[in-house]
């Protein structure tokens, strides 16, 4: 195919709450592009971008999928992302290799929580942001005083640059047209047409709305810019010439955040839409230099214009999207196929991707070689000898490479920052069904792993169980069933169990000795050592503070090993402790009796010793938590949560009822979904995250640890 430079490349991810018609929209870009000749549909799996098993048997996006559409000379990728806030890991991932967020609102619903959500994550990433609303054909679609109530909307959530730069025709025939408020133009179309529309007059209907929309249009893009004002107050209006180039420049510094409206069910305003990303959506080239840590050659820079160092071992530098710099790509998905293997979806930061090249991973300072590059389309790998900077492109077969590294020419470092992704908020225990399925496991899981980036998976020292994280429950069983689709794996998902941890709240100062004789050489370490609490969330420090060889210097680290070994174990309840700080302030050895092992036996009685005296406590998980509910249900969730020791934080009011803001400890909200949606008939949505981590009620904590079983020591003296 052909090659596409900087300029005339357009990266865009599509964001929005889940059925607002992301995917069946791309699809309809897809065809109106003559990409597909098809429109591919979400029901039967059609849909380019919906060809995971798990996306087409549940119906609905789990993880990101990429496509391109060529459209009049200029190259349009699109990501495709979820839309279920279980899954918005990923639509956060999508957001970092693009220069402009689709985002997609549904006529009937209106603001919803996740496009909320997604829209501030834009925000946190400086990006340009396109409102399209979309389904403006449905039935239960608003009037036109609803479309504008919810423009409004709009602005009172988002700021006074939301305007609109389309209106929608729509009369007895419905929905098919609309009117462009740059040019003054109306497109007309078929229902389930090809996408192209016809132009035509503007309807009698919209004609005045069109006439004071173009008016606030005109304003809002010349204010701040005193040329384009002198040249609005003496002539009225600005220029179409003028009026596009100022248009464009406000949508990619954030001024402006245009609406436009399309059915990609009925391939209404498809067209246009393309257009609109062509000529207004910022490229590649226009984008702020990335900002990431490299070796620092000199103090004055690389003298290429492509980065600045400073003196360090990790200097932040910058880098230009642009042909000339060296070459840097950033892997934002990974991907395992039945068939291919592993794909690495990346973008060209800079320099120019060729096939058969070999690069460094800076992340993990292996070298990679890349024997074929290709743009996708969907699943469909697509060949390509050469991608420009700022271009989508996928390699297959990587060795070592991950999502999130960076990779490029080994003589010019650059290492992209990557995105910070919250903790998984749920953990479930996972029984292989046989001895097959155990040995299967560990590798198909590990392959999931290197799918989603949110997914964890390990085994409990303290049970030997293998436990899995994740987003949530729907998370972790789309986890379970790709499991048993793709790598004939089957499990049996078991209880959630709460990661409870330890701590002390005081300080405790005690002796361990280890001293036993047998026929030989005998076993002797003693040491006395000091905890005391550190503030939450710290973790452990060791500190030596031994003088006059007291201790052998060769020994104090297997103090440190008994100490972090006991730790895992826990006191309590078998958790580990955490938040403690332990020093090593004296104690003795034998000159043929001492060893490792002595000091280690010794530091772990030592360690039990002080904890005894210094008030252990358990410490929970607690979720921070955002639920959206109509406002009738407002009163039922807060004394919910009341009793499920939440906290509210803050209430607020949106388009579609009350968003509460809260905390609440993991134990009491694991089956949360399913109450809400009993609560809420449905209708409530919820989004939690890790926060920190709080000491149990004393009462409660009895009873936890009642039910615990206390874990064996194997400590002698």
């Amino acid at each position: 195919m052909k090659n596409y430079l900087g300029q005339d490349i357009r990266n865009v991810a599509v964001v929005g709450h889940a059925h607002s018609g992301k995917t069946t929209l791309i699809a309809a870009l897809l065809h109106a592009a003559r990409m597909t000749p098809t429109r591919g549909r979400v029901e039967d799996g059609s849909a380019i971008t919906a060809y995971d098993e798990e996306d087409v048997a549940r119906r609905t996006t789990m993880s990101n999928a990429v496509a391109y559409a060529e459209w009049e000379g200029t190259k349009i990728n699109f990501v495709d992302t979820p839309g279920f806030h279980m899954f918005l890991h990923e639509a956060r991932c999508a957001m970092l290799p693009v220069e402009a967020a689709l985002v997609v609102v549904n006529a009937p619903s209106g603001l919803e929580a996740v496009t909320d959500r997604v829209w501030k994550y834009a925000g946190e990433l400086n990006l340009p942001r396109v409102i399209v609303i979309n389904q403006v054909d449905h039935p239960k679609a608003d009037s036109r005083t609803g479309r504008q109530q919810m423009i409004e909307t709009f602005q009172e959530r988002w700021g006074r640059q939301v305007v609109p730069v389309q209106l929608p025709i729509v009369d007895d025939k419905g929905f098919h047209g609309v009117v462009d408020l740059v040019t003054m133009k109306a497109f007309l179309y078929t229902p389930d047409g090809d996408g192209h529309g016809e132009p035509g007059k503007i309807p009698d209907l919209v004609a005045s709305d069109a006439k004071a929309a173009h008016e606030a249009l005109v304003e809002l893009v010349a204010e701040g810019k005193d040329e384009l004002m002198e040249e609005f107050f003496r002539v009225g209006t600005i220029p179409e010439e003028h009026l596009i180039a100022a248009l464009h420049e406000a949508i990619r510094d954030d001024r402006i955040f245009p609406v436009l409206f399309t059915s990609g069910l009925r391939n209404v305003g498809t067209d246009h839409l393309l257009d609109f990303l062509k000529v207004y959506a910022p490229s590649p080239i226009e984008r702020e230099p990335y900002t990431g840590s490299g070796k620092a050659a000199s103090a004055s820079g690389n003298g290429n214009g492509n980065g600045s160092h400073t003196s360090g071992e990790a200097a932040r530098i910058t880098r230009k999207v642009d042909d000339a710099a060296p070459l840097a790509i950033y892997v934002y998905k990974t991907m395992t196929d039945p068939f291919a293997g592993k794909i690495s979806f990346f973008k060209v930061i800079s320099g120019k991707m060729r096939s058969d090249a070999g690069l460094m991973n800076y992340n993990r300072q292996e070298t990679e070689s890349v024997n074929h590059v290709y743009i996708m389309q969907g699943r469909k790998p697509v060949e390509a000898q050469e991608l420009h900077a700022g271009d989508l492109g996928a390699a297959v077969k990587l060795r070592v490479t991950q999502t999130g590294d960076t990779l490029g020419d080994k003589a010019s470092p650059f290492v992209l920052d990557p995105l910070s992704l919250p903790e998984p908020a749920m953990t479930y225990a996972i029984e292989p069904r046989s001895r097959a399925d155990e040995d299967k496991l560990a590798p198909a899981i590990h392959k999931l792993m290197e799918d989603d980036p949110m997914v964890r998976f390990y085994r409990d020292p303290q049970t030997n169980e293998f436990l899995v994280a994740g987003a949530g429950q729907p998370h972790i069983e789309a986890l379970v069933s790709k499991l048993a689709r793709r790598y004939h794996t089957n499990v049996v998902l078991k209880a959630p169990k709460v990661p409870y941890r330890e701590t002390i709240r005081g300080k405790a100062e005690a002796q361990g000795r280890h001293k036993k004789q047998t026929g030989g050489h005998g076993q002797f370490g003693d040491c006395y050592l000091r905890l005391e609490p550190l503030p939450r969330g710290t973790g452990f420090q060791f500190a030596n503070e031994i003088f006059g060889g007291a201790i052998p210097r060769q020994y104090v680290p297997a103090v440190e090993k008994g100490i972090r070994e006991s730790a895992v174990r826990g006191f309590l309840a078998g958790y580990p402790v955490v938040d403690f700080k332990c020093t090593v302030t004296d104690g003795s050895y034998h000159d043929v009796d001492s060893s490792e092992m002595a000091f280690k036996l010794a530091a772990r009685i030592g360690f039990r010793k002080c904890m005894e005296q210094a008030k252990p406590a358990l410490l929970e998980p607690i979720m921070k938590m955002e639920i959206e509910a109509p406002d009738e249900f407002a009163g039922a969730l807060m004394g919910d949560l009341s009793g499920r020791r939440g906290r509210v934080q803050g209430m607020e009011s949106t388009s579609t009822g009350t968003l509460i803001r809260a905390e609440a400890p993991m134990a009491e909200i694991l089956t949360y979904g399913t109450a809400l949606t009993s609560m809420t008939q449905g209708r409530g949505t919820f989004h939690m995250e890790m926060d920190h981590y709080d000491v149990v009620p004393q009462p409660i904590a009895e009873k936890i640890l009642a039910a615990a079983k206390q874990p064996v020591h194997d400590d002698e003296e």
